[in-house]
C-alpha cells in the first residue's frame, strides 16, 4: 500500500461529477477521482475547517463511531474495477487491537478519514492502473478550485 494525499479538491458549479485528485506522499504519482456533489462538499468543509450547525451524514456517521468507543485507523483504496474505485475503511475500537475493514465509496472513506486525520492509502497496482500525473487534470471550464 502507498501513502496518498488529498492534493486537489475540483469543483464545478453545477454539475453533479466533481474531482478529487490524489497525490503519492513521497512521489510523482498521483490520480484523478470523480465523486459526488454532497461528497465533495463535505470534503471541502472538512478541509477548509467549515462546521455546520447540525451534524451532516458523514459528521453523524463519524461522531457515532467515537460514540461507540470507536476510531478510523486509516483509508485504503484497495480496487479499480470498470473505472469504479472500491475502498476500505478500517475502524478500530479503543483497547482493542482488533480492525474491521468496512466497503465503502472512496469518496465517503475520504470524508470520514479526512475528518479523523488518518492515513489514507492506495494499493501499489491500483495507483499504477489509475495514474495520471503529478499535477492533476487541468480543471474543465467553470471550476472552482478552493485552497
Amino acid at each position: 500500500m502507498i501513502d496518498v494525499r488529498l492534493s486537489r479538491i475540483v469543483r464545478r458549479e453545477g454539475s453533479m461529477q466533481q474531482w478529487i485528485f490524489l497525490a503519492e506522499r513521497n512521489g510523482p504519482r498521483g490520480f484523478t477521482i470523480v465523486i459526488g456533489a454532497n461528497e465533495a462538499e463535505e470534503i471541502h468543509r472538512v478541509v477548509t475547517h467549515d462546521d455546520t450547525t447540525r451534524p451532516l451524514t458523514h459528521q453523524l456517521a463519524f461522531n457515532a463511531i467515537g460514540a461507540l468507543d470507536g476510531f478510523i485507523k486509516q483509508v485504503d483504496i484497495v480496487k479499480l474495477h470498470k473505472n469504479t474505485f472500491f475502498a476500505e475503511l478500517v475502524v478500530g475500537v479503543n483497547g482493542s487491537d482488533e480492525f474491521k475493514r468496512i466497503d465503502s465509496r472512496p469518496s465517503d472513506a475520504l470524508a470520514l478519514g479526512l475528518r479523523a486525520g488518518c492515513p489514507i492509502r492506495v494499493a501499489e497496482w491500483v495507483l499504477e492502473e489509475a495514474r495520471t500525473d503529478e499535477a492533476g487534470p487541468d480543471p474543465p471550464p467553470g471550476t472552482s478550485e478552493p485552497e
